[in-house]
Formats: structure tokens, C-alpha cells, sequence
């Protein structure tokens, strides 16, 4: 029974690689690469089938012929963590193919005693990091075997260690052969997330919900922390990257401190459904590509 069941696994997921990577393709070709080459990108973690064609917008800003490494920060949806964590493998498999994890990076990170590991079942259980490999696999493939990604798992920092994050990761940043997975869905609205903010002026409540998402993306655009952290004090906005995104926009900070010249736009912007009454509930979801000039 065993073998049955193993050989019947392998054979769903031998089909799983073929349909998603046509699913991915068809998604990026229908995308323009105007942001290219980008340094950082947001992009979402939700199903597929909710934000994929979204996601690809910021994946198509990805070059594949100068990008070697690839830093991933996702937020912990499952354990309160405090810092961030780095994972305890060495290979991602996806159905397209394996992503080997940097070794000498997450020594360089492990010997500044600000990370911690995650276990096994945190890296198993957490899917923020987990649904960018198969997108990272699909923008890298014409250059499978020359890179590594470099995974983080970001917990509830507060503003300072978002700032302290920020500059260690800077110096990575600031190279261009690297590249930034930032990740985030963006407004969880209704009852089941426990948030309800509608501005009546804005007309329906899908109208409210892209507003408020639109403002906190145009300041996430001027790349200013502290007014992403006021928004986020201000709305509560339930932004679930809003961590990676503000370790991100601190080392960028950073980096503009030593004068160098960085753009940030974002590409496209979707909802899950669209929120008419208080039963409704949906997700939003947005793409960007950060530049350096």
C-alpha cells in the first residue's frame, strides 16, 4: 500500500509541474518587463488562482542573466517570533525544480546572532516564503543552476529592529547581482480578519478597501519607513508583509543615505472579490519593482 501511495504522489506531482509552469508562462506573457532590471520586488503569497497573473508583474522585472542570489522575506503567519529566522535545509523543492539555499549567506546572517531557526514544521507550515519558489524557479529558469535563494522568515519586529534589519541587509541590497523577494498580500477585510474599515466617501466597500491599500502603497512608493509605520498606525491596516516590507524600505534608506538613487512603483493591483456588504470578505493583492539608478 505504501509504495502505491508513494508512486501515486509522484505521479500527481510529475503532472503538477508540467500544468503549473504553463499557468506561470501564460501568466508572464501577458505582462510588460518596463521595470527591469529590478533589485527588490513585493509581490503576493495568496493561491495561484487569486494572484498569480498579479504576481507575474513583478516577476517579469526580473533578470535572470545578472540575478544570483535571492533573499525572500516572508512574514510568520504561524509562530510569534520576535526576530527573524533563517531555515535549517538546505534545498526548497518545487514542481519545477530544486532552489538550493546559500550556505555561505546564511552564515555571514547566522554569525550576527540577530536570527534564530525555524524548525522543520514552522518551514513546512508557513506558506509565504513557500509560494514565491515556484514564481522564482519559473523567472530564473534560463539560468537554473547559477543561483541561490536566501530565505528569512520575518516575525513582528518592532520599528528599531526593523531599522537594525534594514541596515544588515543593505549591504546585499546594494549589489546588483542580488535581488529582494518581498512578501506581502496587502488589506484582509471582513469579519473573518477582524478588520472593517470603510470610508462611506470612497462609495462601495471594495471602493474603500482600494483606496486605503492605494495609500499606503503610494507611501510605500516614497520609500519613507516612518510614514509607512504612521499609516500603519493610523489605519491598521492589515497588511501581512508589512514587517519584510518595513525592513525593505530601511535599507533602502539606508542606501540612499550614501547617496545612491532608487525608484519604487508598483505595477498592478487585484482583490479577491469585490466587498459590497459586511458579510463580504476578500484579500488584496499587489506588485511592484524597486530600481536603482
Amino acid at each position: 500500500m505504501a509504495i502505491d501511495k508513494w508512486i501515486q504522489e509522484n505521479m500527481e506531482k510529475a503532472c503538477e509541474g508540467p500544468q503549473l509552469n504553463a499557468q506561470l508562462e501564460a501568466w508572464l506573457s501577458q505582462v510588460q518587463s518596463t521595470k527591469r532590471p529590478a533589485r527588490a520586488i513585493i509581490a503576493p503569497h495568496a493561491g495561484y488562482t487569486y494572484c498569480g497573473s498579479c504576481a507575474a508583474h513583478a516577476y517579469k522585472q526580473v533578470d535572470p542573466n545578472i540575478t544570483r542570489k535571492i533573499f525572500i522575506l516572508g512574514p510568520s503567519h504561524h509562530v510569534p517570533l520576535s526576530r527573524c529566522a533563517l531555515s535549517s535545509v538546505d534545498i526548497y523543492r518545487t514542481p519545477l525544480y530544486d532552489l538550493r539555499i546559500d550556505q555561505k549567506i546564511y552564515g555571514e546572517l547566522w554569525k550576527t546572532g540577530m536570527f534564530e531557526r525555524m524548525s522543520l514544521q514552522t518551514d513546512e507550515d508557513e506558506h509565504s516564503i513557500e509560494m514565491h519558489l515556484p514564481y522564482t524557479a519559473k523567472a530564473m529558469e534560463s539560468h537554473k543552476d547559477e543561483f541561490t535563494i536566501i530565505p528569512v522568515l520575518v516575525g513582528a519586529l518592532s520599528e528599531s529592529k526593523e531599522q537594525e534589519f534594514g541596515k544588515l541587509f543593505s549591504k546585499y541590497l546594494a549589489d546588483p547581482s542580488n535581488l529582494f523577494v518581498v512578501s506581502s498580500d496587502f488589506c484582509h477585510w471582513g469579519q473573518r480578519f477582524r478588520y472593517s474599515y470603510y470610508d462611506e466617501s470612497q462609495g462601495e466597500i471594495y471602493r474603500s478597501i482600494e483606496h486605503l491599500d492605494k495609500m499606503g502603497m503610494s507611501i510605500i512608493e516614497q520609500l519613507d519607513p516612518v510614514s509607512f509605520s504612521n499609516y500603519l498606525k493610523k489605519y491598521h491596516n492589515t497588511i501581512c508583509g508589512r514587517h519584510p516590507i518595513g525592513v525593505l524600505l530601511n535599507a533602502i534608506n539606508e542606501l540612499q543615505k550614501n547617496g545612491m538613487n532608487m525608484s519604487f512603483s508598483f505595477l498592478n493591483y487585484a482583490q479577491s472579490s469585490q466587498c459590497r456588504n459586511w458579510q463580504d470578505s476578500s484579500v488584496s493583492y499587489a506588485a511592484g519593482a524597486l530600481m536603482v539608478h
